[in-house]
This record gives structure tokens, C-alpha cells and sequence, in this order.
């Protein structure tokens, strides 16, 4: 597959949920974004996601969220596709939103459960259905029941996937039989993304086409080795698993210290600026990791030979 942005190109590989970067005065940093996209993009990245929740799309405002889009598929320039978060709590925002992103330039957009309302499976499918219509780009599900509330069931997925835009799923649970239960009844009509960081390497193995996290904003190199020694070669009479998995037991440190913190998006800002790419605090009320923090960080860093 070829980098492109168009929507007729299937989606692969190890794509950021990409950090949205702030001044001290916690405002939208367009130029940090510019460039920290574009180096993201020179490490070999396959794809970005601005406005996810590592990209903290719930604290901005529509004109920022704009500013974000615009900048990111601007500096992207076609090289690797731009999916873009377009969640809200209401399925009239959702479709608003899921607009603008199609108008900029997306390549599709990424859709959790609204947030608070915790809808039913039953107003969960026709959620999706109305954006579904409401839209000409695929969508890409973000199944993270810890923080929506809701969980998107395999047999919701299945009544999904009779809408003509559903195309691929972020699976977040953190339960990996969920994982290998939706490759086994839906592959490859449904391309299956890792979401829980930690389970990156068995997901892979088991036939998972990507991995969309937050930690890519920290190392996104490693996550691009650990993609090539594994679905690159899986298939292959070159595939060493034991290789693959030292690679990732490297990793680990700083994965496990990231999902365990409970304090995900102010751990992986910190992080890019202890890799010397800074891109300022969260959002309040996030508050940015303390100097005790950010020393479990270095060590946590310390691990990982090739970043």
C-alpha cells in the first residue's frame, strides 16, 4: 500500500494517536504540531489520528479542533494518511464534526461511543448509522468501554458492519480473547487495530493489521521495528518470534508504566519532551507529570536500546 491520503486506501501499520500541542499558556500550538507531525511522520510512521484521546479532543473548542485538522493534513501533505477523532456526545455533533473532517481533507474518522449518555447497543447501531449515512469516508471504531461507558460487543460489530462505511475497529478493552474473537469472525472484512498497548506483541501474531497508541508519540520508531519484525514477516519463512519478542519485553517498561499510571495522556506529554521533543502540558484539569514522575519515566526510557 502505497502512503496516500485517499480514502480508497486500505489502513495498516502503527498509527499515533497524536498528542495536540500546548504553549504554557495551555493554547493550541500550531508550529509544535507542524513539526512534531512531520517528525513523526520521518520515523516512519503509517498513518496519523489528531483529536483522539491522547489528542485531548475533549477539552478543545470547534475552531481549534479545526486548527488541528488543517494543520496536520497540511504538513502530512499525502505521505501517510490523516485519520481524524470527530467524537462529541451527541450524535448531532459526531456527524458535524465527522463533516468537517471529510471538507478538510480527512481520509476517514475514528468513532468511540458518545461519552456520558452510556446509549445502548440498540442506540449505539443507529448512532453509527447516522453518521454512516451522513458521510462519504470510512470509519474507524474506537471500542474503549474505560472510558465511554459502553462496550461495542462482537455482535454489535457484526450489525455494524452491514453499514457500507465501517472498515476497521480500535480494540481497547484490554482483554485479548476480544481481540482474536473479532479477527476470527470478521477479518478481513474488518481490519482489527490494537488499543491496549501491552498486548501489542500477541495482537500482531494473531493478526491484527495495526496499533493506535499514545506511547507512538514517544517512540515512534520502536513501535514501527516492533511492526516490521512481526506483521511483516509473520507470514514469512524470516519471522523470528523470539526476536520480536525481546524487542517488545524492551518496550514494556515504558507501556506498563503508561496504562498503569491512570495517567495516560500527562505521562506520554512528559515523555516526548524527556525524548527531546516537547510539546507542552495537558489541558487543565490534566496537570503535567511531576519531576518524581518524570524520573519513573527516564528509567522506564533507560530500558529500550533503539528508539
Amino acid at each position: 500500500m502505497s502512503k496516500t491520503s485517499t480514502s480508497e486506501s486500505r489502513l495498516w501499520g502503527i498509527l499515533p494517536a497524536l498528542v495536540t500541542p500546548m504553549t504554557a499558556r495551555q493554547e493550541v500550538d500550531t508550529a509544535c504540531l507542524a513539526s512534531f507531525t512531520d517528525h513523526l511522520i520521518k520515523q516512519g510512521v503509517h498513518g496519523l489520528i489528531p483529536l483522539g484521546s491522547t489528542g485531548e479532543y475533549y477539552a478543545l473548542n470547534a475552531a481549534e479542533r479545526q486548527q488541528v485538522i488543517e494543520t496536520v493534513i497540511d504538513v502530512a501533505a499525502q505521505r501517510v494518511p490523516v485519520w481524524v477523532g470527530t467524537n462529541a456526545g451527541s450524535t448531532r455533533e459526531v456527524i458535524a464534526f465527522s463533516r468537517q473532517a471529510e471538507k478538510l481533507g480527512a481520509a476517514g474518522v475514528m468513532l468511540a461511543a458518545p461519552y456520558y449518555s452510556l446509549p445502548t447497543q440498540d442506540e449505539l447501531f443507529q448512532h453509527f448509522k447516522a453518521v454512516n449515512n451522513a458521510i462519504g469516508i470510512p470509519i474507524l471504531l474506537y471500542n474503549y468501554p474505560g472510558r465511554t461507558g459502553v462496550d461495542m460487543t462482537p455482535d454489535l460489530v457484526e450489525r455494524l458492519l452491514k453499514l457500507d462505511r465501517i472498515q476497521y475497529i480500535k480494540e481497547s478493552t484490554g482483554n485479548m480473547a476480544r481481540m482474536t474473537t473479532l479477527i476470527r469472525r470478521f477479518a478481513p472484512r474488518l481490519g482489527v487495530f490494537c488499543g491496549c498497548d501491552t498486548l501489542a506483541l500477541e495482537s500482531f501474531v494473531a493478526g491484527a493489521v495495526g496499533w493506535v497508541g499514545g506511547v507512538v508519540n514517544v517512540l515512534p520508531r520502536a513501535h514501527v521495528r516492533l511492526y516490521e519484525l512481526t506483521v511483516q514477516k509473520v507470514d514469512k519463512a524470516d519471522f523470528a518470534y523470539a526476536r520480536a519478542r525481546e524487542y517488545f519485553y524492551q518496550m514494556l517498561p515504558v507501556l506498563e508504566l503508561m496504562e498503569e499510571s491512570g495517567k495516560y495522556t500527562q505521562f506520554v506529554k512528559a515523555a516526548c519532551g524527556l525524548v527531546r521533543h516537547p510539546v507542552g502540558p495537558p489541558r487543565q484539569p490534566l496537570k503535567p507529570a511531576t519531576a518524581k514522575e518524570c524520573d519513573r519515566l527516564r528509567e522506564a526510557l533507560s530500558h529500550l536500546r533503539e528508539r
